[in-house]
């Protein structure tokens, strides 16, 4: 028979379980222009399958350039250029990080995002 004590610790955990599994995901990441200005964005993707961390970071950390960089347009992904551009600025925008978040999803889910990786990169 379980205790008190292991019968809240199984149902702290399930809670636990729980909220996790609700989470959606986030992808942060930013364009820096020529001159070191930088703009700063994300998009939050639905995560019904569970896709873990480790395995989104593993995937989006293969199809980087240089381990850093990415073209919004070819991820398609929104691009966060500035509204005036000098001939010195670029294309390549820098991934940051993905986390857990509870903020409400404004993209496709996880899984489709990186199926277009795949695709459209390999």
């Amino acid at each position: 028979m379980q205790t008190i004590k292991q019968r809240s610790i199984v149902g702290f955990l399930v809670h636990l379980k729980s909220i996790y599994l609700k989470m959606n995901i986030k992808l942060n990441y930013l364009y820096r222009d020529a001159s070191n200005y930088k703009n700063y964005g994300s998009v939050v993707f639905s995560n019904s399958n569970h896709v873990s961390l480790r395995s989104i970071e593993s995937a989006i950390r293969q199809n980087l350039i240089d381990s850093e960089y990415f073209v919004a347009e070819i991820w398609q992904l929104p691009s966060l250029f500035f509204s005036e551009q000098n001939k010195d600025d670029h294309i390549w925008h820098e991934y940051e990080s993905v986390e857990f978040t509870y903020d409400n999803v404004n993209f496709i889910p996880i899984e489709d995002f990186l199926m277009r990786l795949m695709v459209k990169l390999n």
